[in-house]
């Protein structure tokens, strides 16, 4: 049976004492600085190679529609030196021993907050060094079931929430309220019901959003709105042989349907017109393949697990008509794609687009290595592949203790985190073209000795970059067993120190 998040009523964070704010706020600032000065100190050898190396293409594009899934490019701060602008605590979790976490699905920014989903609200935290306050908070019907990375040009996103007004009843577990946000300030602007959406969980509600539509499925129906109005504009039909398992969004409209009973389930990927619902074109996926995640939608690549329940193969297709590009195996133990990894109770909160070892740029496929264990070597690598023929194309190595994590596409430029435990090299984000092989840094900072392992992992924590800064968002809180009513850090916003 599928159930819902924990039942417990979730309260809003009171504030932290004023003392202990500022002594957690000057142990986080003294963390950056030193990291810093270590690297300036020696000779600024990162700081010589920065350079606005955004391409002329993206620079000249026509400003997209509001209702537009954004794609930003990002340029190179002033200044490579990270500071604290974003650091978010909250209060009142349940204790680390207890069996249910307070969930903390989406994380988003705008240009002025950052936005975070926490139990049944979601928060707008303003992002300004020395200050942390809340911008506004959004009080939900009920707790988060679902949410989507994708937000529109103009700062807007959508999620799916699980009704409270059901609780004590048998439906109490039922996730079928569409809600669509405006980040930047917080407003509900509507709510939708989805239809005969009674086998909707936690579990197997997958959300998305494409120019102008919001999409939901559940693995027994599914519905598209209107991003303008909240009106639908189609949905599917129940008891059908094949039904939408999921959508993935972005700059087009993939669906995943599974057709037939288990163990015999079949899948196929259509892309859909997002508008009507009907098929472009059908991709049948071979039989004997147990799961089927959707990286990308534009272009279209597939993540499917043959004869196994773990990624065994990518596969690139055609956008335009749904052929077969190419097929680039995860060759074992080789790679770790990190699909379906979000969560360790697999398939929360809407896990089918979510690949975190695996980036699509328009050209390349990126995927990240499994970690190794020699000492001496590079922690892991990031591999990118022609999305057209599959063959290797470049390769980027992390270094020894020091992983790399692929974040996403900036313009022609592969965003990726560099994660350090070091006293001598600070932890970066940096920017890598694999046909020249030039590696930018655009932010260095250190993170907190006892939030690293967390923070940094991208099985455990979000990690956005957007409009010059990196967020690193906890998915999961809890409070300490010892310390149960000390406030902890949900969020960490890094910044230019020349950030105007």
């Amino acid at each position: 049976m599928s159930f819902g998040p924990p039942p417990s009523i979730y309260t809003q964070s009171t504030l932290a004492a004023d003392g202990e704010r500022k002594k957690r706020r000057r142990r986080l600032f003294g963390a950056l600085a030193a990291a810093v000065a270590v690297v300036l100190a020696a000779g600024g050898a990162l700081a010589m190679s920065l350079g606005d190396d955004t391409s002329s293409a993206a620079r000249q594009a026509a400003a997209p529609s509001p209702d537009a899934i954004r794609q930003t490019t990002e340029r190179t701060p002033a200044s490579p030196e990270g500071r604290v602008v974003v650091d978010h605590y909250e209060e009142d979790l349940p204790k680390e021993s207890d069996p249910s976490p307070r969930y903390a699905p989406g994380t988003w920014a705008t240009g002025k907050v950052l936005a975070k989903g926490i139990g049944t609200r979601i928060v707008g935290v303003k992002i300004e060094a020395g200050v942390d306050d809340t911008a506004w908070t959004l009080q939900l019907d009920g707790h988060l079931c679902a949410t989507s990375g994708h937000v529109t040009v103009d700062g807007r996103t959508a999620v799916v929430v699980q009704p409270s007004k059901r609780k004590g009843t048998k439906d109490a577990g039922i996730c079928d309220e569409v809600v669509f946000v405006d980040l930047n300030n917080g407003k509900k602007l509507w709510t939708a019901t989805m239809p005969s959406a009674r086998e909707a969980y936690v579990t197997n509600t997958n959300l998305t959003l494409t120019k102008g539509v919001v999409a939901v499925a559940w693995g027994h129906g599914s519905v598209a709105y209107d991003m303008k109005s909240g009106e639908r504009l189609w949905n599917s039909t129940t008891g059908a042989k094949c039904v939408d398992k999921g959508f993935a969004g972005g700059g087009a409209l993939l669906a995943l349907e599974s057709c037939g009973a288990a163990p015999d389930t079949t899948y196929r990927v259509q892309r859909l017109d997002p508008r009507t619902g009907k098929p472009r074109w059908t991709y049948k996926v071979a039989a004997g393949v147990q799961d089927v995640y959707l990286p990308s939608a534009d272009p279209p690549v597939l993540a499917v697990a043959a004869g196994d329940t773990l990624v065994t193969d990518l596969i690139t297709l055609d956008g335009d008509d749904g052929g077969k590009l190419a097929t680039i195996s995860m060759g074992g133990d080789a790679y770790d794609p990190r699909c379906g990894d979000r969560y360790f109770s697999a398939g929360f909160f809407g896990d089918l687009e979510n690949c975190d070892g695996v980036v699509v740029g328009p050209d390349q496929v990126y995927v990240t290595s499994k970690d190794q264990s020699e000492i001496d070597q590079p922690e892991n690598w990031i591999v990118a592949f022609d999305r057209t023929t599959g063959k290797t194309v470049g390769k980027l190595d992390g270094r020894p203790l020091e992983p790399v994590v692929p974040l996403r596409m900036s313009g022609d430029r592969l965003l990726v985190f560099r994660s350090s435990l070091s006293d001598i090299e600070p932890s970066a984000v940096e920017a890598w073209n694999p046909r020249s092989g030039r590696l930018t840094p655009y932010l260095l900072f250190g993170l907190p000795s006892d939030e690293e392992g967390e923070l940094g992992d991208p099985t455990q924590s979000d990690i956005v970059v957007e409009q010059g800064r990196v967020f690193f968002a906890k998915r999961e809180l809890a409070a300490d067993d010892k310390h149960p009513k000390a406030a902890v850090l949900s969020v960490l916003g890094i910044g230019s120190a020349e950030e105007s």
